[in-house]
């Protein structure tokens, strides 16, 4: 069961950490100090996407699945919800590729407005 549950942790929090790099711009809007976590998360994000690496996570929450005895993701709210999402079955390097543009193109429009935004602030 301990197992089980780290497995599941470690999924949530991959998750999290996805949808921090994807997003985690929004957050810089109210807390600009929040940059400096999450300009290495996006950095780390698109690195993983265009160099078609493993993010750390993932072996182990595979390791922790196995240990539990697991051999797949059957039943249960996050393994059917959000496991396609971290996982998908059709990832091929020209998805990664998407993805990792995916996450440039949208960091950079949000820092972009974040930038400009501070600059009209500053002329005011």
């Amino acid at each position: 069961m301990a197992y089980w549950l780290a497995a599941n942790l470690v999924l949530v929090l991959h998750f999290a950490f996805v949808c921090f790099v994807v997003l985690g711009g929004f957050l810089v809007f109210r807390r600009p100090r929040l940059a400096w976590l999450h300009l290495p998360a996006v950095i780390w994000g698109a690195a993983v996407e265009y160099l078609g690496w493993f993010c750390p996570l993932t072996p182990l929450e595979n390791y922790l699945r196995r240990s539990a005895g697991q051999e797949g993701y059957p039943g249960g709210f996050i393994e059917h919800y959000l496991l396609p999402l971290l996982y998908p079955g059709e990832l091929t390097r020209e998805v990664q590729i998407v993805l990792g543009t995916l996450v440039v193109v949208v960091n950079l429009a949000i820092y972009g407005r974040l930038l400009t935004r501070k600059v009209r602030i500053k002329r005011d």
